[in-house]
């Protein structure tokens, strides 16, 4: 099955002699297809009794690629049950942790789900441009339109939380009903320098390859210049994604900034074990969305209970049921069921 989103007509005219003749052309448009099932996706990625999976290519607006899987609890008609458009963290994909099990949850709990692997997963992590990644959202968004869903809700998990943030805050949409942010940081370009890098030398360096490679033309390029990592590796990267994602002057991956610019009702939640997003990071978000004159109509912050501690806890993987029940419950306290 294949089909077309239209997005927009050019129209123009053409003179023959003294009649004028109006053609409508097509500019761009999301298109998309249902696939066989990829070979990449883990066994384990499987729809349980009750449940329905299907897999995507979607082509977005400007040509880039979003794999995608759908989730569809029961018989239940699309028109009636809301859809949550799923977006992973930083190199991830749908089937990662925690976007694949709580896919999963939420089909199984009466909820259809909408994972998609953005143009940052994989071996493309840290290569794109913070700016281009709504398209990926977008065209997921417009794909679940033209298949029949009316009511949507927003995920985004970890780095995927800002891509949310900046699509919800600019596409003020009758049928996004809700916003939902798990491992959600609040200003990255603060907490990359301050943080992640944690080394004044690295980051003048960063920086001043990063611009160089805009100003040549190879911002696509991966920069000679690595990034530090909290864990204590070298992080390789665009300076495209340096410029638009880190750098403190230009990025506009800033979830302060963004957040209260969301009109709809937003849930946070964090595992309390996560140790790659600090306690305080939500509460800067918190906060950010509750000044006055904010947009968001309500904000709730749950933080889940973890006696254990590290890396793996920023996927909620020892708290996956209590992650599903968490946003189940909240997205039916909206009226969404």
């Amino acid at each position: 099955m294949k089909s077309w989103v239209s997005h927009g007509l050019v129209a123009f005219c053409m003179t023959f002699g003294s009649i004028e003749v109006a053609i409508a052309e097509r500019a761009a448009g999301i298109e998309y297809e249902f696939i066989t099932r990829p070979a990449e996706v883990p066994a384990e990625y499987d729809a349980p009794a009750g449940t329905s999976l299907r897999f995507l290519a979607i082509r977005a607006i400007d040509g880039s690629r979003v794999d995608a899987a759908l989730w569809h609890p029961g018989a239940r008609p699309i028109f009636s049950m809301p859809l949550v458009v799923s977006v992973h963290g930083s190199g991830e994909t749908f089937h990662g942790n925690p976007n694949g099990p709580l896919a999963r949850g939420l089909a199984a709990k009466g909820y259809g789900v909408l994972g998609i692997n953005t143009r940052q997963s994989g071996k493309r992590v840290n290569t794109d441009n913070f700016m281009e990644v709504r398209r990926d959202i977008e065209a997921a968004v417009y794909t679940a339109r033209s298949i029949g869903y009316r009511s949507l809700v927003l995920h985004g998990h970890s780095l995927g939380n800002i891509q949310v943030q900046f699509y919800a805050a600019n596409n003020w949409e009758k049928d996004i009903k809700a916003v939902v942010l798990t491992g959600m940081f609040g200003n990255l370009p603060w907490k990359s320098r301050n943080l992640l890098v944690q080394n004044e030398e690295n980051w003048g360096e960063l920086s001043a390859a990063a611009v160089k490679s805009l100003r040549e033309g190879k911002d696509t390029d991966l920069m000679t210049v690595q990034m530090n990592w909290i864990t204590g590796q070298k992080v390789p990267m665009t300076g495209r994604h340096f410029l638009s994602y880190r750098g403190e002057n230009s990025s506009a991956a800033d979830g302060t900034y963004w957040i209260r610019r969301v009109p709809y009702p937003v849930l946070m939640v964090r595992d309390e074990g996560d140790v790659i997003v600090q306690a305080f990071e939500p509460n800067m978000l918190l906060s950010a969305a509750n000044t006055p004159g904010s947009l968001v109509p309500s904000i709730k912050y749950v933080v889940l209970p973890n006696r254990l501690r590290g890396p793996a806890e920023h996927g909620f993987v020892n708290n996956r049921d209590l992650l599903v029940n968490t946003v189940t419950g909240w997205i039916a306290e909206q009226g969404l069921k």
